[in-house]
C-alpha cells in the first residue's frame, strides 16, 4: 500500500476517526505522494485524537497552530476553515457519514447527492471564500480526492477500511484525475477529452459492466501505475494491446 494517503486510515480503529483522518488525508490527495504523506503526517501530529480535537478546538486556536501552514496553493487558513466545516458539521449531525446519508438515498444512480449535500455543509464557514479542498460535483468537477475519500470508506476489503456501511458500493464514483482519464481514454473507456465529472461517469459506467456492485474495485491498482517507480502506465497499457508513444 505504502506510499498512499490511505495508510494513515488504518491507525484509526474507530470509524468516526477515521472518516475525519480521511476527509483530511483525501483533501490533500493532490501533487507528489512523497509531499503528501509528509503533510498529511504534519498535520495529523498537530491534531492528536481527531473526533476529540475537532470537537474542543477553537477558531483562535486553529489560527495559531496552522499559521504557517501551507501547501502547494493550501493554506493554514483553508485548512483551519476545513476543520472547523468538520467540526460544525459533527456538531449538527454527528457524523461526517450521517450528513452525507442526508442527501443520499440507495435509490439514487450514485453517490452525487450524498457527496454535494456533505460539500454544502462543510462549506457552510467558508463564507464565500475560496475554497480548494472541497470541489462540488454540481459545478461539474470529477471531484477525484472526495470520491477517493468515499471509495476509502465505503468499500471493504485488503485496501480499504471501510466503516460506512450505510452506503452501497454499487453507487461510488471513480476518483479520475488527469492520469486516470489518461489510462481509461486508451482504453477506449470513455470518449471525453476532459478529466470532469462525465468522463468520471463514463468510466464508472464501464467499470459497472464489468462488475455492478463494485464499480471502482480497479482504482486502486490503476493509480499504483502512476505513483510506484516500478511499475508503468506504458508498460501495462502495451500489456492490454494499446499503442503508447515511443
Amino acid at each position: 500500500m505504502h506510499p498512499d494517503p490511505l495508510e494513515f486510515l488504518y491507525n484509526y480503529d474507530d470509524p468516526q476517526d477515521r472518516e475525519l483522518v480521511g476527509l483530511i488525508a483525501s483533501c490533500f490527495a493532490y501533487g507528489s505522494v512523497w509531499q503528501i504523506i509528509k503533510t498529511v503526517h504534519k498535520i495529523l501530529e498537530q491534531i492528536g485524537s481527531p473526533r476529540r480535537f475537532i470537537a474542543q478546538v477553537s477558531p483562535h486556536v486553529l489560527q495559531n497552530i496552522f499559521r504557517d501552514f501551507k501547501y502547494r496553493f493550501t493554506t493554514g487558513d483553508e485548512l483551519g476553515k476545513l476543520i472547523l466545516g468538520m467540526k460544525r458539521v459533527i456538531s449538527d449531525y454527528g457524523s461526517l457519514q450521517a450528513c452525507f446519508l442526508e442527501g443520499y438515498s440507495p435509490m439514487d444512480d450514485n453517490v452525487i447527492g450524498g457527496l454535494s449535500f456533505l460539500v454544502h455543509e462543510l462549506s457552510s464557514v467558508f463564507d464565500g471564500r475560496p475554497r480548494s479542498l472541497l470541489p462540488s460535483p454540481n459545478a461539474g468537477s470529477a471531484c477525484k480526492r472526495l470520491n477517493l475519500f468515499l471509495r476509502w470508506m465505503v468499500r471493504k476489503d485488503d485496501v480499504d477500511p471501510g466503516g460506512w456501511d450505510n452506503v452501497l458500493p454499487s453507487k461510488l464514483i471513480i476518483p479520475m484525475d488527469v492520469h486516470m482519464g489518461r489510462i481509461c481514454r486508451s482504453l477506449k473507456l470513455t470518449s471525453r477529452n476532459q478529466s470532469d465529472l462525465k468522463a468520471a461517469l463514463e468510466v464508472t459506467d464501464a467499470f459497472r459492466r464489468i462488475e455492478p456492485e463494485d464499480p471502482v474495485r480497479y482504482d486502486f491498482c490503476l493509480t499504483r501505475l502512476g505513483i510506484r517507480d516500478d511499475l508503468s502506465p506504458d508498460v501495462f497499457l502495451q500489456g492490454c494491446g494499446v499503442k503508447t508513444p515511443g
